[in-house]
Parts: structure tokens; C-alpha cells; sequence
């Protein structure tokens, strides 16, 4: 581990390095170079064009001008900061310090603590469009799944290992039949989905964290099985797919379960913390982690799946390199599958998953590590799928669904999501699968664990903290 920051430390260093040579063979054109371009040049892949990073930042080394200085001059080896005293001239670090703290007021719309939280009735606008909510569940601790049943009830999974059927009168019926399941961690009752003919089989399907024990020590996996509902119950269990290998973490499942226009069941397996350099399981074709994995309605593999015939690579696998995808949702236009992942610190993604192609984690990405090091010096390389959208800082992403029907004619066709940290809904503008912009909505009504869309064309936002469930309703403007 530490060659591995040893290492990238001293790529961003060699970088800076470089810049100095460039700088300094060209006087008249360093004369030219504002704060922010160097800043962009030398720094922003960590820490944002706009410093928004900083919002993570508990200035473990100081923000007044004099210590922000000397941090830039000489740089913290301990967590991956390279020094730039070389590199740039002093009236150049002056002005990254004034840059910096200029920035650091960017952080304001990223903080929640000040906006109030919405309530049931209350009128909110968006671009084209003015709409309430109204709450059709709560008392839950973290609804994770939903799935809308023939005739209007709602099958709900809480991660705490419960599930319940919502009637029509908004009354939760706990359930039964449903697989034990290891709730700590990220980890509990997970996804839920139906089959594609559901109204003839009566057919369901779960992801959640399984557990065994092997040599006295609890280990963990994603699982998913399918199962015939009867009411409250669910009978005929069977499990269809096991993620290999086991392990001790509790974190980092992925679960998102998704029938396709093929009609085969998507299900994304996250990468359990296995990202290590002597590791990085996400490019490993030997494991499940850290892949979206195809399999047919009853587990079995589908032939034309890219690894199928290859020794020694699983052959669910769809695509490969991604982190912990929380969201995955079918383009009602194109059928191609669309997930998003959690960065590590900044590097949320959107991404659209497609035969055999690796996203690249953790080889390339946006982030940075936790404590502030670098992960890696490249958020692009050769061979390796760019995202569609990423953010920085992280929001946490969770839940997905694309707009459908008339309900929603300002938003038909966008993207909604949930943020876990900053606590709000996100609209995503895409123009020919390219982002166009981000409206946030509903800020602070929780951490939002999951968007779908109802047959009837309403949209339903789950919550935790508090749990609960509320429905998207459009006011009409005479």
C-alpha cells in the first residue's frame, strides 16, 4: 500500500515537475497563466475545477492563507499532497491560495443543514412544471426496493431484512418466506423485481447480502433468488446466482437487480472493498466483483454473454470495472442499460453498461481515496469506457429510473436519482447520451435510497433517515 501512494505521489509530483519545465522555457507564456488555469492544469482532477472537493475537507493542515501557502509549497507526503515549490513561483502560489479560498464559498450549495425539510402538500417548481408529494409509507428504516403489482399494490424490502405488500389503502403487510439475510453494514435485504411476465408466473426476484461461516469467522456475498408470491408470502424459493468469493467485508454489494428488453435479469455486484493494487478485483474476470453480471429468468447463462467458453472467467459478466452500482435502469427508447456507481471521495459516474467493455476502476477515476490520497494519477486510458457523468464531490447515488409517459411532460425522458449524502433528488438532463445539466429537487427530504416509476406513470421516492416513501404528484396550473 504504501508503494502503491509512494507511487502515485510521486506521478503527480513528476506532473507538476513537468509543468515547471514547460513554465520556464517559456517565460512570456508563464507570465500569462492565471491562478485558475494552474489550478486546472495541476489540480483540479483531485480536487475539482471549483474546489469542490473541498466540501469533504476537514483541514487537517489549516485554510488561512499563510497555511494553505505552505501547504502547496511543500506538500503533505503522508496523504499523497505534492509539493509545488519548485514547480511554481512564489506570486503563483499566492495566487492558488487566493483561488482556493476565493472557492471554498462554492461550498455553500452543497450544504442542506440550510434548507428546510419538504413537507406533504407543500408546492415545489421545477423547470417546466410545479408538483407536491404526497407519503404513501413510513415507519420503514431504509426502503431499499419497490416493485408495483398488477392492480396498484407496492412489494417493499427494507434493508433491516423485512418486506411488506402496500395495499391500495396504503396499509403495510409484513411478509413471510423471505430469505434470511445478514443485516450489518451495507448489507440486509436488498433489490426487489418482477419477471417480465409476472401477471402469468406470479414470478419475483431479491438480492441481498447472504452469509456462511467458515473456519469460525462470518463471510458475505450478494445472492439473488426467485420466488413464487402467494399474497404475503413468498413460496417455490430458489436461489439463482452467488457471487464469488466470499468475504469479510461488510460493504460495497451493488444489488441492483433489472429485467432487460431481451428479457434477460442484469444484476450489479460491487466491488466489497477489493480495489487494492495487489488486488483490484474489479478487473479481475476470476471473480464477480466489481461487474454487471447477464443472466437468464432462471439463472442460467446466456450464450452470447462476452466471457462464455473463456477458461478461467465467470461467464455471467456483462461489463467489468465499476465500483458498487446502486442504480441501474432499462432506456425506454434505446433498451440499453444505464447504472451509476459511487466514486470513492468525488467520482460518481453514469454509465451505460454494454457487451464485454471495461469502466475502468480502479485503474481510472475521479476520486480520490478517503483520507485524501491519490487513488491514481489517470481518469483516462486506453481501452477503458470514459463515464457519461461524474461528479465532484460524491453524492452518493442510489436509485434510478428514466421519466415515461405524460405525467411529467417537462421531465420525459431524464433522469432521476437519488442522493444518500446530500440528501435530495436529482433530475438528469441527457441530449443524444450526453449530459446537458442537473436539478436538484427536494433538497433535504432525506437520504434518498430509491426512484421507480409506477405503471400509472407516478413517481415514488424512498427514503432513509426518516424511512418512508412518498409519490411525485404534478399540480395543475389553470
Amino acid at each position: 500500500m504504501i508503494k502503491y501512494f509512494s507511487f502515485s505521489t510521486f506521478a503527480l509530483l513528476a506532473l507538476g515537475l513537468a509543468f515547471f519545465d514547460s513554465s520556464h522555457s517559456n517565460n512570456s507564456e508563464a507570465k500569462k497563466r492565471s491562478p485558475e488555469k494552474i489550478f486546472n492544469e495541476l489540480c483540479s482532477s483531485c480536487h475539482g475545477a471549483s474546489v469542490q472537493t473541498f466540501v469533504d475537507r476537514r483541514w487537517k493542515h489549516g485554510n488561512t492563507r499563510p497555511e494553505l501557502i505552505a501547504t502547496i509549497t511543500n506538500g503533505w507526503a503522508d496523504t499523497g499532497m505534492p509539493s509545488f515549490g519548485q514547480a511554481l513561483k512564489k506570486k503563483e502560489i499566492e495566487g492558488m491560495a487566493d483561488f482556493i479560498l476565493k472557492n471554498i464559498g462554492n461550498m455553500g450549495k452543497f450544504d442542506v443543514t440550510k434548507v428546510t425539510h419538504p413537507r406533504p402538500g407543500e408546492t415545489f417548481t421545477s423547470e417546466g412544471m410545479k408538483f407536491q408529494i404526497e407519503r404513501v409509507a413510513d415507519g420503514l428504516e431504509s426502503p431499499w426496493g419497490m416493485a408495483f403489482l398488477p392492480g396498484g399494490d407496492m412489494l417493499i424490502t427494507d434493508r433491516n431484512g423485512k418486506m411488506y405488500r402496500r395495499n391500495t389503502s396504503g396499509t403495510l403487510q409484513p411478509m413471510t418466506g423471505v430469505p434470511a439475510v445478514l443485516a450489518e453494514g451495507q448489507g440486509g435485504l436488498l433489490d426487489v423485481e418482477l419477471h417480465p411476465q409476472f401477471a402469468q408466473n406470479n414470478t419475483i426476484y431479491l438480492s441481498f447480502s447472504k452469509a456462511k461461516t467458515v473456519d469460525g469467522k462470518i463471510l458475505t456475498t450478494t445472492a439473488v433468488v426467485r420466488a413464487r408470491l402467494d399474497g404475503a408470502s413468498l413460496q417455490d424459493q430458489k436461489e439463482i446466482f452467488e457471487a464469488l468469493p466470499y468475504l469479510s467485508t461488510r460493504h460495497h454489494y451493488g444489488s441492483r437487480l433489472e429485467f432487460g428488453r431481451d428479457g434477460y435479469l442484469y444484476i450489479s455486484v460491487g466491488d466489497r472493498g477489493q480495489h487494492f493494487p495487489a488486488l483490484q478485483s474489479p478487473q479481475l474476470l476470476s471473480n464477480h466483483g466489481g461487474k454487471i453480471h447477464r443472466v437468464k429468468d432462471d439463472g442460467s447463462i446466456p450464450a452470447d454473454n462476452p466471457f462464455v467458453g473463456q477458461a478461467g472467467k465467470m461467464e455471467s459478466i456483462f461489463s467489468y470495472g465499476h465500483r458498487n452500482a446502486q442504480g441501474m435502469a432499462m432506456h425506454p427508447v434505446t433498451g440499453e442499460i444505464w447504472t451509476h456507481e459511487h466514486g470513492p471521495r468525488g467520482g460518481d459516474e453514469i454509465n451505460i453498461s454494454r457487451k464485454g467493455l471495461n469502466f475502468g476502476w480502479p485503474l481510472i477515476s475521479y476520486g480520490i481515496n478517503y483520507d485524501g490520497t491519490i487513488l491514481t494519477p489517470k481518469t483516462a486510458d486506453a481501452g477503458l469506457e470514459q463515464p457519461l457523468h461524474y461528479w465532484v464531490p460524491s453524492i452518493g447515488p442510489s436509485g434510478m429510473t428514466f421519466v415515461k409517459g405524460d405525467r411529467y411532460p417537462a421531465w420525459k425522458g431524464d433522469i432521476l436519482l437519488g442522493s444518500l449524502r446530500f440528501q435530495y433528488l436529482s433530475r438528469c438532463v441527457f441530449k443524444d447520451g450526453k449530459f446537458q445539466k442537473e436539478e436538484i429537487l427536494l433538497q433535504k427530504i432525506g437520504r434518498v435510497r430509491n426512484v421507480e416509476m409506477s405503471p400509472d406513470g407516478y413517481i415514488y421516492v424512498a427514503t432513509e433517515q426518516p424511512g418512508m416513501i412518498n409519490r411525485i404528484v404534478p399540480v395543475v396550473v389553470n
